[in-house]
């Protein structure tokens, strides 16, 4: 076969393809499994998280998981009992800056106060919209009562967290003021399904 024949070509492009792909093939294959438990892992962690459950280490959390935890039918969000009392915590997405925002939010069942969120997915930009990731931002929302429209992300906030559990009010990401903005709408989203899930008007 001649090397500068379309045959030729075609042969040694399909050869060099197969040798670089089918290694990728395999090892795809191979942590299927792995890859798996580690999402699944990190989508019960998230929940735990929001719940306010805290756990040491992958067995302790599946254990903690597996004892307080109950998935509800359809996949429709999770129910936890926990210091005498229920809470629903319920997966919600909705558009960020750059990209979809997805969280776990959890709150009493009638919708009233907030038991935390735990962020699962967001593009937004590093060292801006992205702080919604950070620990002083999420941890305002932890026992904020709700008003009856849901939370407000206070854009004229310090930018360093609110800690007034009882207006129902949280800072803005300072300098980040649309990803915080669609933070509150996707919180609120999700505080409404809460609501509606456990009963609540």
């Amino acid at each position: 076969m001649k090397k500068d024949s379309i045959a030729y070509v075609v042969a040694f492009t399909f050869l060099a393809c197969a040798a670089f792909i089918a290694p990728l093939a395999l090892a795809n294959e191979a942590t299927k499994g792995r890859v798996e438990a580690n999402r699944l892992f990190a989508s019960r962690s998230a929940v735990l998280r929001a719940f306010g459950v805290a756990y040491e280490g992958q067995a302790d959390a599946e254990a903690k998981y597996a004892s307080l935890v109950a998935e509800l039918p359809g996949g429709k969000g999770w129910r936890a009992e926990l210091d005498g009392a229920s809470y629903l915590a319920v997966r919600k997405s909705g558009a960020g800056l750059w990209g979809t925002i997805t969280m776990v939010v959890a709150a009493d069942v009638r919708g009233e106060r907030l038991r935390g969120l735990e962020i699962l997915d967001q593009q937004e930009t590093p060292g801006l919209g992205g702080r919604i990731d950070e620990p002083w931002f999420k941890e305002q929302f932890r026992g904020e009562r709700l008003g009856p429209a849901g939370i407000v992300v206070d854009q004229a906030g310090t930018g360093k967290g609110d800690p007034d559990r009882e207006n129902g009010r949280v800072d803005a990401v300072t300098g980040a003021s649309r990803t915080s903005g669609f933070v509150e709408a996707i919180v609120n989203a999700a505080v409404a399904e809460i609501r509606a899930a456990g009963g609540s008007k």
